[in-house]
């Protein structure tokens, strides 16, 4: 939050008036603000809220997804078998990526490894859309957010040319207001494309790695079905 800073101006009117102190912080700037300020503000502080939530959400999911990935990579390795890693699926049921991409793996009656390796990509392709899930949110607000504060940033510049125009003067109690407006609508701006701009790189990497690990096992899942003839 921006803190409180203070502006001081000298009296137009005489020599001999006394400095006016003007106290400007950012609940006095907002309510005094004007409504297209007020509605870019107001759209800011839902996009940052957002961008913590979905944040927090996704880290919850990578977390899961990876020590569930672990878990059953360790228990597949110790299969020698086709028919080792049926049964590893069937206990395990649909806990983790690689046991949902294995058990499409079997939906398939064929042996062919090219219609094993397709089925495979389909299965990761699946996965990699719920890994990905509301990662545009994200994105979205890390490319929108500094251009939605731009906007209010020239609204209250624009404003404080309006300022001068009907006060006939460019003393700094008659700009201030404005250029304060404008200044807050480009930090909250910045505070919400930040966040979410670190956020998604580093939840990206995280599913490009998970990813990455399962397109490999599969892989080797599918020339072990092949050497085995199947199930």
């Amino acid at each position: 939050m921006l803190g409180t800073f203070l502006l001081a101006a000298s009296a137009s009117s005489g020599a001999g008036d006394e400095p006016v102190t003007i106290k400007l912080d950012l609940i006095t700037l907002l309510v005094h603000a004007s409504w297209p300020v007020r509605v870019t503000v107001f759209l800011l502080l839902i996009a940052s809220t957002l961008v913590w939530i979905v944040a927090a959400l996704k880290f919850m999911q990578i977390r899961r997804l990876g020590t569930a990935a672990r878990a059953f990579e360790r228990q597949a390795r110790r299969a020698q078998s086709a028919n080792e890693l049926y049964e590893l699926v069937a206990t395990t049921g649909p806990t983790s990526a690689g046991a949902r991409v294995l058990g499409e793996l079997f939906d398939r009656t064929s042996a062919n490894v090219e219609r094993l390796r397709a089925a495979a990509d389909r299965a990761i392709v699946v996965e990699k859309q719920r890994a990905r899930a509301h990662m545009n949110v994200l994105a979205s607000i890390a490319s929108a957010s500094p251009f939605i504060g731009l906007f209010g940033t020239v609204y209250g510049i624009m404003d404080a040319f309006v300022r001068i125009g009907a006060a006939k003067s460019a003393s700094l109690p008659v700009v201030a207001p404005a250029i304060g407006e404008a200044l807050i609508t480009t930090a909250i701006g910045l505070a919400a494309a930040i966040p979410a701009l670190v956020f998604y790189n580093s939840i990206d990497r995280s599913i490009s790695d998970t990813l990455s690990e399962l397109e490999a096992s599969a892989g080797e899942w599918v020339a072990v079905l092949t050497d085995m003839g199947g199930r």
